[in-house]
């Protein structure tokens, strides 16, 4: 399987000469499965490169498209109206997340409706279809899907995409608590090959005035990787206002508590 990066950037979209390393699209990652499923896990800005490579890819084929949604933050989901496999009506288009699916049509069509957009969801072409995201563990193709609650205003989740041996976590919205680390994230990630944590704050800019953001650090991000024994870990949903230079620094930090650090990078593709 193959992970591909459209998007690392938590909040809001940034552009400049500082931010071209990292990139400055919101949460957005696609990966594909050895059987050709397409997986894509939020939709932030980032989605919207990625659906124009899909089109390419397609043409005039029907297709499916899986996207998981860790929760409903605007970050995660404002780069879907712009998604080009939205407007084709050989495309099926399956939601998930861990609302009913009524509320999360709802949720999502209120990005389109009224005065926001000149075209509500429901009236483009293609097929969707929405799902409640099961208790246990469930499969797209031959990749097994589960889920982890994570410490976040009004809920998210963390994904858990595994294909045999090979596992890939997503915790990209999350807060660690006061004392140790979250046990439960911990041991949903143990052993992961990849493991996608929230670096949107320093521990300075954390302790100074940002705790109940429901974000993490760098820091607290090795500790966990640390604890859950995953083989490489990836920092992610950068702060809009933290340079390349800065988050250069911030990784190299990292890699004094946790040598297989790395940031995670718009474009960036990950074989395993």
């Amino acid at each position: 399987m193959e992970l591909e990066l459209w998007g690392v950037r938590g909040s809001t979209p940034v552009s400049g000469k500082d931010k071209n390393k990292y990139g400055g699209y919101t949460s957005s990652a696609c990966l594909v499965t050895s059987e050709g499923e397409w997986i894509i896990i939020d939709a932030g800005t980032g989605i919207k490169k990625l659906g124009e490579k899909m089109i390419k890819h397609w043409e005039e084929d029907p297709a499916e498209i899986h996207i998981l949604l860790t929760h409903f933050h605007l970050d995660h989901i404002i780069g879907l109206p712009y998604f080009a496999p939205l407007y084709s009506p050989k495309i099926t288009l399956n939601f998930y997340a861990g609302s009913n699916p009524e509320q999360t049509e709802k949720y999502l069509c209120g990005l389109m409706g009224g005065r926001y957009f000149p075209l509500e969801l429901g009236e483009t072409p293609s097929k969707k279809v929405y799902k409640k995201i099961p208790e246990k563990e469930f499969h797209i193709g031959g990749v097994s899907v589960s889920h982890c609650p994570l410490n976040h205003p009004q809920a998210s989740v963390s994904y858990k995409l595994q294909e045999k041996e090979k596992k890939i976590v997503f915790a990209t919205d999350t807060e660690h608590p006061e004392e140790g680390i979250d046990e439960r994230l911990a041991s949903f990630a143990r052993g992961a090959d990849i493991f996608i944590y929230d670096a949107m704050f320093t521990p300075k800019e954390y302790e100074s005035s940002r705790q109940g953001w429901g974000h993490s650090t760098w820091l607290e991000g090795t500790k966990l990787a640390k604890e859950a024994g995953v083989h490489k870990l990836y920092l992610s949903h950068f702060n809009p206002d933290h340079s390349d230079k800065q988050i250069d620094k911030f990784i190299s930090l990292a890699r004094e508590k946790f040598p297989q650090t790395y940031g995670a990078m718009e474009g960036f593709k990950i074989s395993l």
